[in-house]
């Protein structure tokens, strides 16, 4: 008989928040794979609960290494608990490998419901929420970063990116050059925590801020693009922003339909400039 994969939920920075469920699962489970195991000691000190089971540890070095162990006990029955540093595994963290595996075998996956720095953040930024998109982290190359931005640029639902502090300052420049400096954003830092800052401005604005340095674990939200009415945008620039998919590795076919989507326009005159631009030799 199978065993049973549980994702839990673990606190973004108030250790308070923790699930009321967590305590028994890492109290019950035979396995509890951890990101870090130090960081998990230290939250089962706090929630004052004693881990019975086997601790490994499964981070992002050895977590294709890991996995099959894992899969196997699962199969021969374990109950294996996956906890991440902070927020819902698989999430910009380990776990998606483990999923995959126990979902191939046909062995059941469960989750304990937790906190999550995504959600927490869109509903403190002031931003819409009823349609949103979450990016993770960004490339850490200037030009892979800026690339990326350029393809989200047209995105109309609310952007949430993860970024680290020290590269905070160069991601917001980028995504005013990519989006434009007047789009509304919110940089979320230290959420839950002592020092909790929900910093809301343009993007210019918060690219400025962010030049003195900025401490914490980081959130940032970018509102939509805004619906362009239908002739807003000219020939050249469609081309350019289906050439820019292209570069990014989307088919021609699906850049020029979702560049025609964002600019609200049929998809035959997107490709009938991209056909123009081609036989003028400007594409």
């Amino acid at each position: 008989m199978s065993g049973t994969l549980v994702l839990a939920g673990t606190p973004i920075g108030d250790t308070a928040d923790a699930p009321p469920r967590l305590a028994a699962e890492l109290e019950g489970a035979d396995i509890v794979a951890a990101e870090d195991t130090r960081r998990l000691r230290r939250l089962t000190q706090a929630l004052g609960v004693r881990i019975s089971g086997r601790v490994v540890s499964y981070f992002e070095g050895n977590e294709a290494a890991r996995t099959p162990e894992l899969a196997d006990a699962l199969s021969e029955g374990s109950r294996v608990l996956l906890v991440t540093d902070a927020g819902m595994p698989s999430v910009s963290d380990p776990g998606y490998r483990l999923v995959a595996a126990a979902v191939e075998r046909g062995i059941r996956v469960t989750a304990v419901p937790g906190p999550s720095a995504v959600l927490t953040a869109l509903a403190l930024s002031g931003l819409p929420v009823d349609r949103f998109c979450f990016e993770g982290f960004l490339p850490r190359k200037t030009g892979e970063r800026l690339a990326r931005l350029r393809e989200a640029a047209g995105e109309r639902r609310t952007l949430v990116y993860f970024e680290a502090p020290h590269r905070l300052a160069a991601a917001l420049a980028a995504m005013a050059e990519a989006f434009g400096a007047g789009r509304r954003a919110a940089v979320c830092r230290e959420l839950t925590k002592t020092y909790e800052e929900v910093r809301r401005g343009t993007l210019g604005e918060l690219a400025a801020w962010a030049e003195e340095g900025v401490r914490g674990e980081i959130t940032v939200v970018v509102e939509g693009a805004p619906a362009e009415a239908p002739g807003a945008v000219d020939a050249a620039e469609l081309v350019r922003r289906v050439a820019v998919r292209e570069a990014a590795g989307e088919r021609r076919k699906e850049a020029i339909a979702e560049v025609a989507r964002e600019a609200g326009l049929p998809k035959r005159e997107v490709f009938d400039a991209v056909v123009a631009a081609k036989n003028a030799g400007t594409a």
